[in-house]
């Protein structure tokens, strides 16, 4: 299935049709052909960055800077301070790329829509899938800061996403949208399910030891064991955000501020 950058929903109207879609879609995809990680899969992670007093509900047309990225881990499981890994990156015009990452795109535009909960596809997809389009190496898993099918439809951006983008995708968020599940002990690798109606949707995961744990969404083409397992192996005990999503955000708020 392929939902292109011309043909994201142009009224939320249509987006909640296409969810319903959608949802069905990512349920069969899982079950035919269910991505499985690899010890030397890519891991791309990508984010949108606002301009200042435009983030939150916003309006359609805010200005917006979207980065992608892809990493391998490498070994890197304790520790990654970012300093190190900047060292000697200069900007000249365009956001530093990190020594640890095999691949970066960065894109600016406006976004055609403001947020309403469950629509986030209509806000952030455009310009999430065109920044993806320019990454290079192709990622085999995209870490994205949405939900996945715990959604009211089953489609949240992360299910959108690797829809349009035909990559495997994992929702990473600070609390569940609709699904619910006791947090797991504060303990690096504990992690415990999520639910909607009884259906496992995702699960918590501790990332960091005595921190609040962060949830692993299942996606496009991938279960919630396998986002919990690709959540752990993309994060360290340095930070809760995985690896991938800690370099997005970062490229996207600096190419921000290289605008102002």
């Amino acid at each position: 299935m392929a939902v292109g950058a011309a043909g994201w929903p142009a009224s939320d109207e249509e987006l909640v049709e296409l969810q319903w879609t959608l949802g069905r879609e990512a349920r069969i995809a899982t079950e035919a052909d269910p991505w499985t990680p690899s010890p030397d899969a890519i891991i791309g992670g990508c984010f949108v960055a606002y301009a200042p007093g435009e983030a939150g509900p916003g309006h359609p047309g805010d200005r917006a800077w979207a980065a992608a990225v892809a990493w391998t881990p490498g070994g890197t499981t304790d520790r990654r301070p970012v300093d190190h890994h900047l060292r000697g990156a200069r900007a000249r015009g365009a956001p530093r790329r990190a020594d640890d990452m095999v691949g970066q795109a960065v894109l600016a535009d406006c976004v055609p829509a403001s947020y309403v909960p469950g629509l986030l596809a209509r806000r952030e997809g455009p310009i999430l899938a065109a920044a993806v389009a320019l990454l290079e190496p192709v990622p085999d898993v995209l870490l994205v800061d949405a939900t996945g099918v715990d959604h009211p439809r089953g489609a949240g951006l992360a299910v959108h996403l690797g829809a349009a983008a035909g990559i495997p995708t994992v929702g990473v968020t600070h609390r569940p949208l609709v699904a619910s599940g006791p947090e797991p002990e504060l303990r690096r690798r504990a992690t415990a399910p999520i639910a909607v109606d009884g259906l496992a949707v995702g699960r918590w995961v501790c990332t960091r030891t005595d921190a609040r744990p962060v949830v692993a969404h299942a996606g496009w083409r991938t279960t919630p064991e396998t986002a919990a397992a690709t959540v752990l192996v993309a994060s360290t005990e340095a930070a809760r955000t995985p690896v991938p999503l800690q370099e997005a955000r970062r490229v996207a708020r600096e190419a921000r501020a290289l605008a102002f």
